[in-house]
């Protein structure tokens, strides 16, 4: 056995594996669509690929460290100047340590390309969000069906009676959505989806009420959509943003005007939520 070779050879094959789960969690759901939609690539969870993509990254570092101790004087010669001179900052080096530097920058500043290749994940998660559906609230899963049904405007009873009709299997209202959806080889959005028809109107029959708590998937909508997925009045909404100096245009998402705005998204929520209760 060639330790040499057998370093090279654990470098190149971790590396290659860590292209492949880094692709896979660039393009990952968020963390609330995959616990509600219980969401898989290739039978692994999303928590799964993070932990192969850790350990497959820790192995590379390793072999990485081993590669350098058994590669150290090609490397020292990378670092010689034309006189053979031992100079750590060589043209070679400061283009590659510049190079490093605008991506580390850009990233951080959100410049363009760096900015691209994040929003590009980003509409690729929100597009996932779309096609799987998004929980109600976050970590939705978790809660109670009691708790559960009282969050989203849902009538207990009915909810109860329909999860038996359609034969689902669980003890009481204390179970969890996520454990009921274990139980009968669902997932929790499934279960939702059984007892989503009990849905509680509110005075005009036609929107559901203004949620206390941020939902999930406020900061991609539209300031449009959210008015008119929660019978807001659009004008009146964009009023009471611009009493609070918030500049807002129908045709961005939320997250679009808290960054305009320099907010979060939390706070535009917050606006809207306070003008509706008339605080």
């Amino acid at each position: 056995m060639n330790i040499r070779k057998v370093t090279s050879l654990t470098m190149l094959i971790s590396f290659v594996l860590c292209i492949l789960t880094s692709v896979v969690l660039y393009i990952v759901p968020y963390g609330r669509v995959v616990d509600w939609s219980n969401w898989q690539l290739w039978g692994l969870s999303k928590a799964q690929w993070s932990e192969l993509h850790i350990n497959l990254g820790i192995l590379l570092l390793l072999a990485g460290f081993l590669h350098i101790y058994y590669n150290w004087k090609p490397i020292t010669v990378y670092l010689k100047n034309k006189s053979k001179q031992m100079k750590v900052f060589t043209v070679n080096f400061n283009i590659a340590l510049i190079l490093t530097l605008i991506v580390g920058l850009g990233t951080y500043f959100q410049i363009p390309p760096m900015s691209t290749i994040i929003n590009i994940s980003e509409s690729i998660k929100d597009s996932a969000g779309i096609k799987h559906g998004e929980p109600p609230y976050g970590h939705a899963e978790l809660s109670s069906l009691k708790t559960f049904t009282k969050k989203v405007d849902l009538d207990l009873a009915k909810s109860i009676a329909l999860l038996r009709q359609a034969n689902i299997q669980f003890e009481n209202e204390t179970q969890t959505i996520n454990d009921i959806a274990k139980e009968n080889n669902l997932t929790p959005k499934q279960v939702h989806e059984i007892i989503k028809p009990v849905t509680q109107k509110n005075d005009n029959g036609e929107h559901a009420v203004f949620p206390d708590s941020q939902p999930s998937g406020f900061g991609r909508k539209k300031l449009a959509e959210v008015c008119t997925d929660f019978g807001l009045d659009l004008a009146d909404t964009m009023d009471a943003l611009s009493k609070k100096g918030i500049k807002a245009e129908p045709a961005q998402s939320i997250k679009e005007i808290a960054a305009i705005n320099n907010v979060e998204p939390m706070a535009i929520f917050d606006i809207i939520r306070d003008a509706i209760n008339g605080s």
